[in-house]
């Protein structure tokens, strides 16, 4: 979900900064209207689009997870108990969700508070309503809301620029936002396409009843009086105070030529270039101390314990027997709905998006020198001995009476192995800096491998490596 907010709020800044240097100054108005509204909604599609021919012709990296290794003199038996608080996003996101829907409520209440204290002059055009001892002037859906106190010259210009609101349906641009700033509260770009589209219905009814009248006598208008105004953001006010000066001068522009409808060609590089990112790039959380992050969040507790406690009981043991492997697999099997055709417990990018990593089985892993002329299955076991055997042996455990660490620790460790078999991006999460460094020095020293292949072409494979540290108290 992290990944998908990044990607969408990424997205429509892109969109938004093409936008504004580009295509806001023309007088394109109807393109501009379809582009505000397209591309918002276009940044929360794109993210979920995965375009197969795209992912296999760009090189990816595999993701291996290896056994833990424990490294330390205390004994390796007794369950890791690790407890770390998670913020509660979901809950920040529902109270926030909930605020905007009231606020949304209490601007619906005002409008039919205004309609209701209002009335229909005798002989007056349909669909427009009079607001007692006011200067308003204001259009939602198909009505008009004019104050009483307007003169009839006013009322006259005004009535003939809220007219256009209605014809062009400019209150449903506004409720579709007002919907998305329910959802999307947080992300303030939403807010910002918002105030770009209600300026915009501003200038399409200005430029229309510029066309229509005398452009002198319409500025004149426009700067008469200072109208009291609603405060309402989904609905178009003839007198906005801040978009005053923007208005008058997109009325004293001339009309763009066509040949600059061009620009919005630019578009459809943008386009693309999301299109690949989002086939290519793999969704993945953050490594966790604790590891839950192997699970949706949300997830009974007392699960998330047991498993817990089975991946310390697996990591002691070490191999498994056949009847184990099974049990694991068909554990596996049920949680994720798919098993490889080797036999090994592989990940794809499905399962509803709710796994943190994906695993991937390629061709031919990465060799650890001594473990050449193997199988892939037997070069696979013979790798994650000699990484386990390396970290064991290289580890300096006196790190833990350097810095008065003691019990049991987790560290997780990130790294690549290149196309060119070198040790590259090594990352370590650990709740002691002084692990995490001394875990990066000994992966770094790993030595030079024989790089991992896959449909003929040398690839760079990531490994994730649990390590658990202890020592005696």
């Amino acid at each position: 979900m992290t990944h998908f907010i990044i990607q969408t709020i990424a997205f429509q800044l892109l969109f938004l900064v093409l936008y504004d240097l580009f295509l806001r100054k023309e007088t394109f108005f109807n393109w501009n209207r379809v582009y505000l509204l397209i591309t918002p909604i276009l940044s929360l599609v794109l993210p979920f689009i995965r375009i197969g021919s795209l992912r296999e012709a760009i090189p990816m990296e595999y993701t291996f997870q290896l056994p833990a290794v424990i490294v330390g003199n205390a004994p390796a038996t007794e369950q890791i108990v690790e407890t770390a608080f998670q913020f509660p996003w979901m809950l920040v996101w529902i109270t926030g969700a909930a605020l905007s829907t009231l606020w949304f409520t209490y601007k619906c209440f005002r409008i039919v508070r205004i309609r209701r204290s209002s009335y229909t002059e005798l002989n007056a055009v349909s669909g427009v309503r009079i607001i007692p001892r006011s200067d308003t002037a204001f259009t939602f859906f198909n009505t008009i809301y004019l104050g009483e106190n307007l003169s009839e010259k006013q009322k006259t210009h005004i009535l003939f620029h809220e007219r256009i609101h209605v014809e062009e349906r400019h209150t449903f641009d506004l409720i579709l936002f007002e919907l998305l700033r329910i959802v999307f509260w947080f992300n303030p770009l939403v807010y910002i396409f918002q105030k770009r589209i209600s300026a915009l219905h501003e200038f399409t009814a200005d430029r229309k009843v510029a066309r229509a009248n005398e452009r002198k006598a319409y500025y004149q208008e426009i700067l008469s009086q200072v109208f009291q105004t609603e405060s309402i953001s989904f609905i178009n006010t003839f007198f906005k105070h801040s978009l005053i000066k923007n208005r008058i001068i997109m009325l004293q522009k001339s009309n763009s030529k066509r040949i600059f409808q061009l620009k919005y060609l630019m578009i459809l590089p943008i386009i693309c270039g999301m299109l690949i990112y989002t086939s290519c790039a793999q969704e993945t959380e953050p490594v966790s101390t604790n590891e839950t992050n192997d699970f949706v969040a949300g997830t009974n507790t007392d699960i998330i314990n047991d498993i817990q406690a089975l991946k310390a009981s697996i990591a002691a043991k070490g191999d498994l027997s056949e009847e184990e492997q099974k049990a694991l697999k068909s554990l596996y099997t049920k949680a994720y709905g798919d098993v490889d055709n080797t036999g090994n417990l592989h990940f794809d990018s499905k399962n509803n998006g709710q796994q943190k990593l994906a695993f991937a089985t390629i061709d031919r892993v990465p060799t650890f020198p001594g473990c050449e002329g193997l199988s892939n299955d037997a070069s696979k076991k013979c790798f994650t001995q000699k990484v386990a055997n390396f970290v064991v042996q290289n580890f300096n455990t006196k790190v833990s009476k350097d810095s008065e660490i003691s019990g049991k620790q987790r560290i997780i460790v990130h790294f690549n192995i290149t196309d060119t078999g070198k040790i590259d991006k090594v990352k370590a999460k650990a709740q002691h800096s002084e692990l995490i460094d001394e875990a990066i020095r000994v992966i770094e020293t790993l030595p030079e491998m024989i790089p991992g292949e896959h449909k003929g072409k040398k690839v760079t494979v990531e490994f994730a490596l649990p390590i658990i540290f202890e020592m005696d108290e």
